[in-house]
């Protein structure tokens, strides 16, 4: 389960506080089901990042205005 992307340093999500590393934490379910999984933006608190955009793993990456590495 190798994780390629870089995802924003302020991207948060439940899984991250259960001890899990983040290619853990952001990884795609691997037996076809798939959580609901909801991310926030540690910036805004939110699930609406600085830049007024929805906060999710496939968005929060290099491109996005407010995308820090």
């Amino acid at each position: 389960m190798t994780n390629n992307f870089i995802y924003c340093k302020h991207l948060r999500t439940k899984s991250m506080f259960t001890g899990a590393t983040q290619e853990e934490a952001f990884a795609d379910k691997e037996d076809g089901r798939t959580m609901p999984c909801n991310f926030w933006c540690n910036r805004t608190q939110t699930v609406v990042g600085v830049d007024d955009r929805p906060v999710h793993k496939n968005d929060c990456k290099p491109g996005r205005s407010c995308f820090e590495e």
